[in-house]
């Protein structure tokens, strides 16, 4: 059973149930309860270019445990409305993916119930949808002044179509911040020609631009670019094992330079805010 406003549990039943899941996100949903996330992202959280959130209304796509959307009802968004595929089972699968690799993506999802305990653990009002990212529409969603766009274009087939559905909800002076995952080789050997990196190979990762890429995607849809992009690295969680630095023979190969990235400081991004 999922513990909320009408299954109230002490510190120590709370920090139970959390550890015996597994989360995307890392939050203090009490003074010292923590959830053990894959990333941490509270720091980043601080540095991003922020639009003014005071009053706006404001989406969050791809929510997960929802991080982002309660970090923009804490910086004063009125309205929050967060969406997600929830099922894995719904997302952008490569032919051949194995089966296993479904149900361990489902397992860290958990139908959803993280979101659900953070949000009234928090005291939270953020609206969460099942939606698409492709199924945006301002008859559905209605529309929003400033959007957070984080770590889903990875996970799109299409993330040119994502980007224009977004550009469709957003209201004639909306802002979206969008942070997301880049080629670590691309970034440095092309850093101001745009190119993208595919896998789409046994699970849903699709394309990693570099930074002038990703500012590339976002202009294809419509957007202006108002500031950046500008590299930066998200860092390891408490429920992911502290990346081990790969031995030096490794660093003759892309993938082993990313490992070493990862390992130092963490797994490498990109942030832009643009514009309607």
């Amino acid at each position: 059973m999922v513990p909320g406003p009408e299954r109230r549990l002490d510190d120590a039943g709370l920090s139970a149930w959390i550890h015996e899941r597994e989360w995307y996100h890392t939050m203090e949903l009490r003074p010292g309860i923590i959830t053990p996330g894959w990333f941490d992202t509270r720091r980043v959280a601080l540095d991003l270019p922020w639009p003014s959130l005071h009053g706006k209304r404001c989406l969050d796509v791809g929510t997960f445990d929802g991080f982002w959307a309660f970090e923009m009802e804490r910086r004063g968004g009125a309205e929050v409305v967060a969406i997600d595929v929830i099922d894995p089972r719904g997302w952008d699968w490569p032919q051949g993916s194995e089966q296993q690799t479904l149900e361990a993506l489902a397992a860290r999802k958990h139908g959803g119930d993280g979101f659900l305990v953070a949000k009234a653990e928090l005291g939270s009002q953020v609206e969460r949808r099942e939606t698409s990212v492709y199924d945006l529409d301002p008859d559905l969603v209605g529309t929003f002044d400033v959007v957070y766009l984080g770590s889903i274009l990875l996970h799109l087939r299409d993330p040119i179509r994502a980007l224009e559905r977004v550009r469709g909800v957003c209201r004639p002076d909306g802002q979206v911040l969008v942070v997301d995952a880049v080629d670590l080789d691309l970034s440095i050997l092309l850093r101001g020609r745009p190119a993208a990196a595919l896998e789409g190979v046994g699970r849903p990762w699709w394309w990693k631009p570099n930074p002038a890429g990703l500012a590339r995607m976002v202009q294809s849809a419509g957007f202006e670019v108002a500031w950046g992009p500008r590299r930066l690295f998200m860092p390891p969680g408490p429920g992911q094992a502290s990346p081990r630095r790969p031995p030096l023979r490794r660093l003759l190969s892309a993938a082993g330079r990313e490992e070493a990235a990862i390992a130092w400081r963490g797994d490498p991004h990109a942030c832009l805010v643009a514009r309607v």
